[in-house]
């Protein structure tokens, strides 16, 4: 039998391995609630997997899981996979609209939240199975409860190694998100390339992922290396700010961190650091590029580099990194083992060494497609190789980024969508026209700008600034809001009337 009819399941695989007599009574998940074993996690998403079939959900259908970062999130995902069904992790900061379009697009069957994002689920929970963790939501049964009530009895789907096993959303140019379709194989391959062909991860280390689960990132840090090795994972079930992860440092000790360059600035601007004596051996940063002054801080201040890389949801997690003692700042580093690379121009063809052009990737945990998306799919997904819409140059070996192929921003590692932002914006009764771009804060990190023309009579002034920016706020994710807003007569255009943004941005 070929190796792509072989049958596989990667939650078996990552559960399993660790049922060993040296390994099942080990700390797998230290979260909100205490300590809990890798025999615990593995009997909790048995009871899932039971639970599902027990609702006659069947194979392959979708279910939404919205949960903050706690075991209960790492038991509903395994134990969807194991059966056979395919969770959807999502982004726990969406509004009630977002979610009303996830549900709909990727066609859910059940509903796994916590109660914040139960209660902005209430309005499509009606229709399917609804489970909300840790509190009561009217239309949602505890998850709890039924786990108990469920049999926690071994049930492994046949699935095989190029089946869906579950799905990743990124949004995409128009704002809407796209949902990314992942195999089974995939969870594993980034454990090898990246977990331990980088950062050789072992059983003794404690890793914390600022970066939630529910992201391609953080998905990889705190399950999938973690349990590729038997070793803890601490989470952190509430926003990272810098006090909550100054208490997460203090209080479980990690030996790996992750996070993303717009956090590195928070952490070093309050002084929330690892205290003297700490066991960090490695910190690693992804999502947005980590700028060179950033990096020079935190190692006079903590004492150890900051790897940083790039990854995607299409392409599961990070497939450029600096390595461990071959650090250069101001680069993404060289391809992570199992990855190929190329630059190419708008032709397709390959660039000259030193020129910027579109990155590239090829490996072994690109994603399927996206789901529903025929022009999104051309674009991006080139055979083997997968158009990420990044720029990018090579100098010495060395993987610089350059930005954006199209006007995406980055934000805190999320993207953003500037239409979307725009769209906000002029919902509000002042504004004529909205524009919106990236600009660079204090600590030369990407944030929202907005550029906007005030319908007649109104005047620009400060405490508008802030009307509109709570505006977006309200309106969208809280992250999306634009960070500042100037006041213009108008926008520059093209003579179709189209906006010149790069003028906006120069």
């Amino acid at each position: 039998m070929s190796a792509e009819l072989e049958i596989y399941n990667a939650a078996a695989d990552l559960l399993d391995r660790n049922l060993t007599d040296d390994r099942r009574n080990r700390v797998a998940v230290i979260d909100v609630n205490g300590a809990h074993t890798y025999a615990e996690i593995a009997e909790g998403a048995n009871r899932f997997a039971n639970l599902l079939r027990d609702h006659d959900i069947p194979r392959e259908a979708r279910i939404l899981l919205a949960l903050e970062d706690t075991a209960v999130f790492i038991v509903c995902f395994l134990g969807a996979m194991r059966a056979g069904i395919v969770p959807v992790p999502v982004n726990t900061s969406l509004t009630a609209a977002d979610y009303a379009f996830i549900v709909a697009d990727c066609r859910a069957r059940l509903i796994v939240a916590s109660k914040a994002q139960a209660e902005r689920l209430t309005a499509v929970a009606c229709s399917v199975p609804a489970f909300v963790d840790r509190g009561e939501v009217v239309g949602f049964a505890s998850i709890a409860s039924a786990l108990a009530q469920a049999s926690d009895a071994p049930m492994t789907a046949d699935t095989r190694r190029d089946e869906p096993a579950f799905w990743l959303y990124t949004s995409g140019t128009t704002g809407r998100p796209k949902g990314a379709i992942h195999a089974h194989s995939d969870l594993l391959e980034t454990a090898h390339c990246y977990g331990q062909g980088v950062l050789g991860i072992g059983a003794d280390d404690v890793v914390f992922s600022a970066a939630k689960l529910f992201f391609a990132y953080g998905l990889g840090n705190s399950l999938t290396f973690p349990f590729s090795v038997g070793a803890t994972v601490a989470l952190l079930d509430a926003a990272p700010a810098p006090d909550a992860v100054k208490q997460v440092f203090d209080s479980r000790r990690p030996t790996l961190f992750f996070g993303v360059p717009t956090l590195y600035a928070m952490l070093l601007a309050a002084n929330a650091l690892p205290a003297r004596g700490h066991r960090l051996r490695l910190a690693v940063s992804a999502g947005e590029a980590l700028p060179a002054t950033l990096l020079e801080r935190w190692r006079e201040a903590v004492g150890i580099d900051i790897l940083d890389g790039i990854g995607s949801t299409e392409m599961l997690h990070i497939y450029i990194s600096n390595r461990p003692g071959e650090v250069r700042a101001g680069t993404s580093g060289v391809p992570v083992p199992g990855y190929t690379l190329e630059i190419r121009d708008e032709n397709g063809a390959i660039v000259p060494a030193g020129e910027m052009g579109d990155l590239y990737v090829k490996g072994p945990t690109m994603a399927l497609a996206y789901w529903n998306r025929r022009a999104s799919n051309q674009a991006t997904f080139r055979g083997e190789w997968l158009r990420t819409g990044d720029k990018y140059r090579v100098e010495d070996g060395r993987y610089v980024y350059c930005g954006r192929s199209d006007d995406l921003l980055k934000v805190g590692g999320i993207y953003v969508s500037p239409m979307e932002v725009e769209n906000a914006l002029l919902q509000h009764d002042a504004v004529a026209e909205a524009a919106v771009v990236g600009a660079l804060d204090a600590d030369k990190l990407i944030k929202p700008k907005a550029f906007v023309v005030l319908k007649p009579a109104i005047d620009g002034c400060a405490a508008l600034e802030t009307r509109l920016i709570e505006h977006v706020r309200a309106t969208l994710a809280p992250y999306k809001r634009p960070r500042w807003v100037e006041f213009v007569p108008a926008l520059p255009k093209t003579a179709t009337g189209k906006i010149q943004r790069f003028k906006l941005r120069d």
